[in-house]
C-alpha cells in the first residue's frame, strides 16, 4: 500500500507538471541535446537492437516465458497469465498517453521509427512490467547464489531499454521516468489485488471448515 501511494503521488505530480507546461522541462532539453552530440553510428545500432526487445512480440514472448516459469504446473496457463498481465498494463498507459497528448522530441532527432504520444514511454513501461514478471519467475525458480545474479538481470535489461529511448532521441527523460513510475504503480496494484484475493479465499476456506 505504501509503495502504491508513493509511486502514485510521484507519477501524479510528474503528470500534473507536464500537463501544466507547453514546452519540455529544461532537464529534458539538456539531456536530449547532450545525446545528440554523443551518438556515434555503432552506438545507435546497438541501442536500436536493445530497444527492439522492449516492445511488441519480444516483450510478449518474454512475458509468456515468465508466466510459464512462475507456474509450477500447467505451464500454458502461466504463459497466458503472463501475456494477460502485460496487456493489463497497456490500458492505463495508453489512457494516460492519450489524455496527456505530449509531443515527442523533433522527429529529425530520432535514430529509429516511433509512433504515438511521448508520455509515458511505451517501451519503458512494457519492458519494466516484463522485468517484474521475470523477477517473480526467477524468485520462484532459482535458488542459492545464482538467484541474486539472475534477479538483477531483468532490472538491468529494462533500465537499459528505457535509456535507449532517450538515447535514440524518441523520448524525453521525463517520459521514461513516467514509464518506470507507471510500471511500479501497476506492480503495487497487482500485488495488493493478489493479497486481497488470497485473504478473501483464506477467509472463505476458514468459514467452510468451521461449518463442516
Amino acid at each position: 500500500m505504501t509503495v502504491l501511494a508513493v509511486c502514485g503521488v510521484l507519477l501524479g505530480t510528474l503528470v500534473a507538471a507536464v500537463a501544466a507546461r507547453a514546452s519540455p522541462f529544461a532537464l529534458d532539453t539538456a539531456v536530449h541535446g547532450w545525446v545528440l552530440d554523443h551518438r556515434p553510428a555503432w552506438a545507435r545500432q546497438l541501442a536500436t537492437v536493445v530497444t527492439d526487445t522492449g516492445s511488441g512480440t519480444p516483450a510478449y514472448a518474454l512475458a509468456a516465458l515468465a508466466g510459464a516459469l512462475a507456474q509450477r504446473t500447467a505451464y500454458w496457463r502461466g504463459a497466458l497469465a503472463g501475456v494477460l498481465a502485460l496487456a493489463s498494463a497497456q490500458l492505463p498507459r495508453m489512457g494516460l498517453a492519450s489524455a496527456l497528448a505530449r509531443p515527442r522530441p523533433p522527429s529529425a532527432d530520432w535514430a529509429a521509427q516511433a509512433g504515438g504520444w511521448s508520455m509515458p514511454s511505451g517501451h519503458t513501461t512494457t519492458s519494466m512490467v516484463v522485468a517484474l514478471l521475470l523477477t517473480l519467475a526467477v524468485h520462484r525458480r532459482a535458488h542459492g547464489r545464482v538467484r541474486a545474479i539472475l534477479l538483477a538481470v531483468p532490472a538491468i535489461w529494462a533500465t537499459t531499454v528505457g535509456l535507449t529511448r532517450i538515447y535514440l532521441g524518441m523520448h524525453w527523460p521525463t517520459d521514461v521516468a513516467a514509464g518506470w513510475l507507471l510500471a511500479a504503480c501497476w506492480a503495487a496494484s497487482a500485488t495488493l489485488l493478489v493479497l486481497l484475493w488470497r485473504r478473501r479465499a483464506d477467509h472463505a476456506l476458514s468459514m467452510e471448515r468451521q461449518y463442516t
